[in-house]
């Protein structure tokens, strides 16, 4: 009878970890980060309009799991990556969201933000964990970042504040707060503020236009 509970009991344990891996196998996680730090951790970063679809394999691979789908696109403006691609017509995801694929909208050329990767055949690929946006959903201030300001502040560090007391590390490090003030992490901070190097060396937070209405500098008191 113990036998027959102690296998029981084994069957469960493996059930619940046949589970765990399988919640664990069929999710796409991402280390929260500013637009900035996607801009620069990412090899290309561009503006494009989607202009069609299509699902491709690998031709040595039946797997379902290795199913990309291709972006084909029309570049508009490319902020990062010069050197690395002169025109890029296609872009690659997983077809599955929970391998970390995104869904573009392709049937009305809408635009769109993206950064990614590129492989060493020179193919481009983005998911979930870059930076891709619709270009309207972007801020007015995020746009032009884009430009300069965000690869001014690629040597600085940006520390994300989940909880008080928050003290910056040191003066290369910008504090990133959205998360205490607003509960997102597409607050002000994110929508508005790049974190550049200044003349002396040091990292701050910056902002074109008129003052915030929020202040992000003292966080160090509970």
């Amino acid at each position: 009878m113990s036998q027959q509970r102690t296998a029981s009991v084994g069957v469960l344990v493996l059930l619940l970890l046949g589970v765990v891996l399988v919640e664990d196998v069929e999710s796409c996680s991402c280390q929260p980060a500013h637009p900035q730090q996607l801009f620069c951790s990412a090899e290309i970063v561009i503006r494009a309009k989607i202009s069609g679809e299509k699902i491709v394999s690998p031709s040595n691979s039946s797997s379902p799991y290795m199913k990309m789908i291709q972006y084909e696109i029309k570049m508009i403006k490319m902020f990062k990556g010069f050197q690395k691609a002169k025109d890029i017509q296609y872009v690659y995801t997983p077809v599955f969201s929970s391998l970390c694929g995104v869904k573009l909208d392709s049937n009305n050329k809408a635009g769109y933000l993206l950064s990614g990767s590129m492989w060493s055949d020179g193919r481009i690929s983005i998911g979930q964990c870059d930076l891709v946006e619709s270009w309207d959903n972007l801020s007015l201030s995020q746009k032009k970042n884009l430009n300069y300001r965000y690869q001014m502040g690629c040597e600085c560090r940006i520390y994300t504040c989940y909880s008080v007391p928050c003290a910056s590390a040191g003066q290369h490090e910008c504090l990133w707060t959205d998360w205490l003030l607003d509960n997102s992490l597409n607050g002000e901070q994110a929508r508005q503020y790049a974190c550049i190097r200044r003349s002396d060396s040091s990292c701050s937070w910056y902002r074109g236009g008129p003052p915030p209405e929020k202040d992000f500098q003292d966080f160090t008191d509970p």
